[in-house]
């Protein structure tokens, strides 16, 4: 069941076109997070779905109830949506209390209840009532603020980069909290951020825009393994994106002969791999330079960047057998390097030679 859907949402500022037309269904109960750079327009997109901007053209509904049809739009007080800005945007000289429950009316039954359940809801203890918002961290701020928003039960709770403030290792403990909070109270979910990663790990949908487009939506694994283009795989993540031949499934490329994702295509194409996908060996140095095994390709790590469990190494290649060799965009030579996901207790140093293999497909892009 589609609990929001958006149908051909324009929006200009003057003569700019912010957004060019965007279609996006939403199922209800789901998280789906809005990806782009600056500028790309999501957040516009989210305050037109909150109903603090009206769209020039198209339509949102939410549960079948239509909310803006154009121009005309239902107010956004009426709209039953929770919104939950970068900055908690928390009132400084209310109590915890007064901010959590400032939609509730002062005559609602048993009210004093339902804040006490909101707080608990988000993992605060209620002897935090009486605190103002400035003896609160980061992130107890943030469950404040999501309290202050889910005090009124919205049907759709809207979420503009609430996370982007907090220190990572913060981020990422209240980001879960957040998410399986609102999962189990079944609360459909749009989540607007740059962060690739946060986009990832917390929706069940992602939507990326670019230049006021929306150019791909889909599950986080999907984006991730199959983007459309070299552009939004490497928003999404780090890449490797290489020319090569492709003949019957396979792919031939300065790496060798791989699998691809793609058995009908054939003839010229780019191909992408994540780094992770490439494991390296530590061979010896002649091995490397004269070795005889013709189907193996070698490199030269250059660079070793550790980050504790993961180590991400910058590897030339040496020679591959592939029919391709590496080549820019112009078709000049290049030679840059490779990235590659190691290990950290294992990886190879700086000025090691390596044996390179892949594992799994390489995707190859529609284009």
């Amino acid at each position: 069941m589609t609990s929001l859907e958006l149908h051909a949402v324009h929006k200009h500022y003057g003569p700019v076109a912010v957004l060019g037309g965007i279609d996006l269904s939403v199922a209800a109960g789901s998280r789906t997070a809005i990806v782009g750079p600056s500028g790309s327009g999501k957040t516009t997109l989210l305050r037109i779905i909150a109903g603090f901007e009206a769209p020039d053209a198209g339509r949102v509904s939410l549960g079948g109830q239509l909310l803006a049809d154009g121009p005309g739009m239902v107010p956004a007080h009426r709209r039953g949506i929770g919104f939950v800005p970068q900055d908690g945007a928390l009132f400084p000289h209310l109590t915890v209390a007064d901010n959590v429950g400032f939609g509730l009316p002062r005559n609602t039954p048993q009210r004093a209840e339902r804040i006490a359940e909101l707080m608990d809801m988000v993992a605060l203890d209620i002897a935090m009532l009486a605190r103002r918002p400035h003896e609160l961290s980061g992130g107890q701020q943030q469950r404040v603020a999501l309290a202050r928003a889910l005090a009124q039960r919205p049907r759709l709770m809207l979420l503009d980069e609430p996370f982007s403030a907090l220190d990572t290792g913060l981020r990422a403990s209240t980001r879960k909290a957040v998410a399986q909070l609102l999962g189990n109270a079944g609360i459909t979910t749009i989540l607007v951020t740059h962060d690739q990663s946060e986009a990832l790990s917390f929706a069940d949908q992602v939507a990326v825009m670019r230049e006021g487009q929306l150019v791909q939506a889909g599950c986080p694994l999907e984006l991730y393994l199959r983007p459309r283009d070299a552009a939004i795989a490497s928003f999404l993540g780090e890449t490797i994106v290489l020319p090569a031949q492709l003949a019957g499934g396979w792919a031939d490329c300065a790496l060798g002969r791989i699998a691809v994702n793609d058995g009908q295509r054939s003839g010229a194409a780019q191909i992408m791999l994540r780094p992770e996908q490439l494991q390296v060996v530590q061979v010896p140095a002649e091995v490397a330079v004269h070795g005889t095994d013709t189907g193996a390709c070698y490199g030269a790590v250059i660079d070793a960047d550790f980050g504790g469990s993961v180590c991400v190494l910058s590897v030339r290649l040496l020679r591959g057998p592939g029919a391709v060799p590496l080549a820019s965009r112009d078709g000049e030579a290049w030679d840059a390097p490779l990235l590659v996901h190691s290990p950290g207790l294992h990886a190879p140093a700086t000025g090691d030679m390596v044996r390179i293999s892949v594992a799994g497909q390489a995707h190859v892009f529609s284009g």
